[in-house]
């Protein structure tokens, strides 16, 4: 008995040997896709009040499918007051009127399935809308809900007459002001990060905890494919609600610059939520089945605190999948060099774990748009690069197109509530109504967006030539340009090769992406409004002496199946293209062969005469 077991582990070991050797592992559905951000409320209105709609957003699925898009999350639909449009949710299981129904939410969910597109829902547990009835049950002390939020009494007012009552501490809001509201039906203030229209959720509480969780599994059972948490590391507080030591770089009390946020954000409660709530993905795809739940981060934190999502230190609990990396939006800009992109790809990659997948970010509901950040010259480069780094990319929609901020938009219509916080002389600083005005269909009215007489943002007067039909005409174009890069990241080599980026000088970088047996392929970006000449023999002396061109900027003079010079490359102001050393491709190939040619025969051999020695042994001894 112990030799016919002997004889099943030994067969079941060369069978894990031979796959090790022979297999790749495949990577997740969530791993190989291009995720695409919608903000709802500005991608596409079927009823004409102005305002986009689940429907609509059902309507044009179509173009997310044709564009190669294999996945999207939705800005907050939940049920909301809408004083931070969506992000203040006063119902976590009903649909925001404007946006549509539940049986809305249940075809667009329907028609997604059926064209192999995943939905991805905002979910926002830090805070509740003041509307919700948690908060009102809050209010009134009711049994289960007193510490629902996070209360205080705050202070005795020495001197004044007019405040009786100061807040509990210097906490300020990222708004802009106290972070402390007084209510005077509870004769307490309660604490909000962002506007006083957002309360802070107690997670401190398992009731609320748990609460939470229910939300979650609802929307599961909907058949979402998974969930984007905003703002993540506010989730706990300090419980003695210390003052927080100011920076002495803002001397504005009010400011969130004021203080350093210690007490407030990034505590390692945080990460401990996080896991549960993996956990609960995970046991849910045990349970039905299907395709793996996922969990997408934000949190603009520094590398080490964001590192965590991904995993406890001790590798025992597993995390988000994808905790946002913003490095490409908060440390580089119109002015940075291209010393300063190999630096901050590099960083993540250099902290990041192995085991993890890593993933870049251009752009969102939050940021100013790329073509406005880095100038709408380099849109091409930076989708170029997006789409060509190892890892997950992830498009903010409008993108694609290269819509840029609308700057003008009057004090009287402005919605957001960063900049309603301030005044009318600086409210364009702090707003991010410039990045969030209607997606630009076509040349239409309203760019296609709306029949309304009156859009809730208004459009950009570009629309006109910057639209989407005129860049499916164009040859070439900034959308034909994305299309076509959004297949190219499905190649083996980008989806699983290594990458080897090094700046050429202060305006040129270039990367290899190889992986064995596969296409080897370069990117060369060129950051300056100047003419470059590169010799990509200095960078990677392995190359062939000529490349082919798989595609390039929009405005370059190379055309795909081009073939250059390795050592004589000219790049025109802000081009990039991507090239196949062809050559590489067949000599690695051979190579390979050879190798694996060798190592079956040797396997093989050794299998045979392992095996024989087992067999005899199991049936003479």
């Amino acid at each position: 008995m112990q030799n016919r077991f002997n004889l099943i582990i030994f067969l079941i070991t060369i069978f894990i040997n031979l796959n090790s050797i022979y297999g790749q592992s495949e990577k997740d559905w969530w791993q190989k896709t291009v995720f695409y951000q919608i903000y709802p409320r500005s991608f596409y209105d079927t009823n004409g009040d102005g305002i986009g709609d689940l429907k609509g957003i059902t309507s044009k699925l179509e173009y997310l499918k044709e564009t190669g898009i294999g996945a999207t999350w939705l800005s907050p639909i939940f049920e909301s007051p809408m004083k931070d449009f969506g992000y203040d949710i006063s119902n976590y299981m009903a649909i925001q009127p404007e946006y549509g129904t539940m049986d809305d939410f249940d075809e667009l969910i329907e028609k997604a399935n059926k064209l192999g597109i995943k939905i991805i829902l905002d979910f926002v547990p830090n805070h509740t809308s003041d509307q919700c009835e948690w908060f009102l049950k809050s209010v009134n002390q009711e049994p289960d809900y007193e510490d629902f939020y996070i209360w205080h009494p705050g202070f005795e007012n020495p001197n004044s007459t007019s405040v009786e009552r100061l807040p509990p501490n210097n906490w300020q809001s990222v708004f802009y002001g106290s972070a402390w509201t007084f209510h005077p039906e509870r004769n307490q203030f309660y604490l909000h990060q962002f506007t006083k229209e957002q309360p802070d959720l107690n997670f401190r509480n398992p009731l609320v905890v748990e609460r939470m969780k229910d939300v979650i599994r609802f929307w599961l059972t909907k058949g979402v494919a998974g969930f984007r948490i905003d703002a993540v590391n506010h989730l706990f507080e300090v419980t003695d609600f210390r003052n927080e030591p100011e920076t002495g770089t803002d001397l504005d009390p009010l400011s969130y610059g004021f203080t350093h946020h210690y007490y407030t954000k990034d505590l390692p409660e945080v990460y401990e939520m996080i896991y549960e709530w993996r956990k609960l993905l995970d046991d849910w795809k045990e349970e039905y089945g299907g395709d793996t739940r996922i969990m997408m981060t934000e949190a603009y934190a520094n590398l080490t605190f964001t590192m965590k999502y991904y995993q406890s230190d001790d590798g025992s609990s597993k995390g988000s999948h994808m905790p946002f990396n913003f490095l490409l939006i908060t440390d580089l800009d119109i002015r940075s060099t291209a010393q300063d992109f190999v630096f901050v790809i590099n960083k993540w990659l250099t902290y990041m774990d192995r085991d993890n997948t890593a993933n870049w970010v251009m752009g969102n509901h939050d940021q100013s748009r790329v073509a406005s950040r880095f100038g709408f010259e380099r849109i091409d480069a930076l989708n170029i690069l997006l789409m060509t780094l190892p890892g997950i990319a992830i498009t903010y929609n409008g993108e694609e197109i290269g819509m840029v901020d609308y700057r003008d938009i009057s004090w009287e219509d402005t919605k957001d509530p960063a900049a309603l916080n301030t005044n009318p002389h600086v409210y364009m600083k702090f707003s991010r109504d410039p990045e969030r005005t209607p997606f630009q269909w076509n040349n239409l009215p309203n760019a296609g967006f709306s029949t309304s007489t009156k859009t809730w943002l208004p459009v950009h007067p570009n629309y006109k030539s910057l639209n989407l039909k005129a860049q499916t005409v164009e040859k070439p174009s900034h959308y034909k340009l994305y299309k076509e890069l959004v297949a190219l990241r499905h190649h083996d080599t980008f989806l699983y090769g290594n990458i080897h980026i090094l700046p050429y000088n202060k305006n040129v970088f270039a990367y290899l992406r190889e992986h064995a047996g596969n296409d080897t392929f370069v990117v060369v970006i060129n950051l300056s409004k100047s003419r470059e000449i590169v010799n990509l023999q200095t960078l990677f002396p392995s190359l062939s002496e000529k490349l082919k061109v798989v595609t390039s900027s929009t405005r370059s003079s190379y055309k795909s199946g081009d073939l250059i010079k390795t050592n004589d490359l000219i790049l025109q102001k802000y081009n990039a293209i991507v090239l196949k050393d062809d050559y590489r491709r067949a000599r690695n190939s051979a190579i390979s062969f050879r190798l694996t040619s060798i190592s079956n025969v040797f396997v093989t051999n050794l299998f045979i005469v392992l095996f024989v020695n087992n067999f005899l042994s199991f049936f003479l001894f």
